[in-house]
């Protein structure tokens, strides 16, 4: 019985996942400032079910209410490569937003997985 309990407990809050739901974690992100309002974010990401079949294919970089600001598609697995860090340049972000979020999106799962927020510099 008690385990059913959890079980349940863990469905209503999204804890459990199918064998299939694999995400990427972001395990850390680097920012630099290039102007007033343009950013470059070197974000290092591990996926360690990547195959050629399957794997983290993109990471965006998102505001404080879910609006997209930039997204790197990434176009092939990094099974011998983890974690792999990958770049995006000359990301907007308007004035007055001072943090940022760093998701991973899996081909199949789709976004989810550890994010990462970052703090975006001179702001």
């Amino acid at each position: 019985m008690v385990v059913i309990v959890v079980l349940m407990a863990a469905l209503r809050t999204g804890a459990a996942q199918t064998p299939e739901a694999k995400y990427p974690d972001v395990v850390a992100v680097k920012v630099s400032a290039r102007g007033s309002n343009t950013f470059d974010f070197d974000v290092t990401m591990t996926s360690p079910y990547d195959t050629a079949q399957r794997y983290a294919d993109a990471f965006r970089v998102i505001g404080p209410k879910g609006e997209v600001y930039g997204e790197r598609v990434l176009l092939h697995d990094h099974a011998d490569e983890q974690p792999f860090t990958r770049e995006l340049y000359g990301v907007a972000i308007p004035a007055g937003i001072t943090s940022v979020q760093v998701q991973g999106r899996d081909q199949k799962s789709g976004y989810g997985g550890r994010q990462q927020s970052v703090a975006l510099p001179g702001r």
